[in-house]
């Protein structure tokens, strides 16, 4: 069966992935993952690509080949590009090639955001969204879903690109200025591409959530002394290793500052103790996401009668 993005996305629930990607963590640190550390392929003065292989027990075998050529923006393609391969568990037959692009963009922001409904305060009423990309859209989308946030905004190094988004989706306001942006804010999104932190530790309040999803070494767009002032979530530990299969921010910091999030769902650590603790969730993208939403994509494709039957 092949899908391609307009099929994915009508076979996506955004609610249902929120929950799919919430049982994921908790199988992850529950051990029940097999998630092998990526491997990348660079491509000279143009990008990379990446092999993201993910199983288990009662799933598809999952690999997800993406990949990230920054000019592609120019040329009004998207930088990320993706596709995604199920294979039978028993026999390793191809049951599926999905397009990967949308669920990369939908995984991501899905993660951030369900750290947004884990660890923001239950009554937080302001969002601020960082960037303009398709990480940011996508955020649009998914925040209303977990808290009913009294005005959501975003704002970007363009302003134009921040009104150009914020139209898109009602109630979405544009700003342009974000050091007031993030300091009247309730949660925080980092959604950018940026080389160097977009915000400053002293702009976040007591009791702020912050997510980051922005990846971009050997920088990025999460301030490490922001990490210092509150409480570090993560994927899985694996964020502290070396670039390509951890995160630039926390290189050289020790793993036992992060807490899973898995961890956190299952209960055995502690996720927000207090109205006035700040709350850092730093992503980098795991297969064990792409591996959920696939399947859940998947399931919904058969349960629809959506998709092609092509002959290999």
């Amino acid at each position: 069966m092949t899908l391609s993005e307009a099929e994915v996305k009508t076979c996506l629930d955004l609610r249902q992935l929120l929950d799919v990607l919430a049982e994921g963590f908790k199988a992850l640190s529950d051990g029940r993952i097999v998630v092998p550390q990526r491997l990348q392929l660079d491509i000279p003065e143009a990008g990379y690509s990446l092999a993201m292989p993910a199983w288990m027990a009662g799933m598809h075998l999952t690999v997800k080949i993406v990949n990230v050529f920054e000019g592609n923006i120019a040329k009004g393609i998207p930088s990320h590009l993706a596709t995604i391969h199920l294979f039978d568990q028993g026999t390793g037959m191809p049951v599926c090639v999905m397009d990967g692009t949308y669920i990369t963009a939908v995984r991501t922001s899905g993660s951030a955001v369900l750290s947004v409904r884990e660890l923001a305060r239950r009554d937080a009423k302001v969002a601020t969204v960082v960037g303009a990309g398709v990480q940011a859209g996508q955020h649009l989308h998914l925040l209303p879903l977990v808290r009913d946030f009294a005005e959501i905004r975003v704002v970007s190094k363009h302003h134009a690109d921040a009104l150009a988004l914020a139209a898109q989706h009602p109630g979405v306001v544009a700003v342009d200025d974000i050091e007031a942006a993030v300091r009247s804010s309730d949660v925080v999104c980092l959604a950018t591409h940026s080389y160097e932190p977009v915000i400053r530790r002293e702009w976040v309040q007591p009791g702020s959530h912050v997510s980051s999803v922005g990846v971009a070494p050997p920088g990025g767009e999460l301030p490490a002394e922001l990490i210092e002032r509150g409480v570090l979530f993560v994927e899985t530990c694996e964020a502290f290793a070396p670039t390509p299969v951890g995160c630039c921010e926390l290189a050289g910091l020790n793993p036992e500052v992060g807490t899973e999030l898995g961890e956190m769902l299952l209960g055995r650590r502690p996720g927000r103790v207090s109205a006035e603790q700040i709350t850092v969730y730093k992503a980098m993208g795991i297969a064990m996401e792409d591996m959920v939403a696939a399947d859940l994509a998947y399931r919904e494709a058969i349960r629809k009668g959506v998709g092609r039957i092509v002959a290999l």
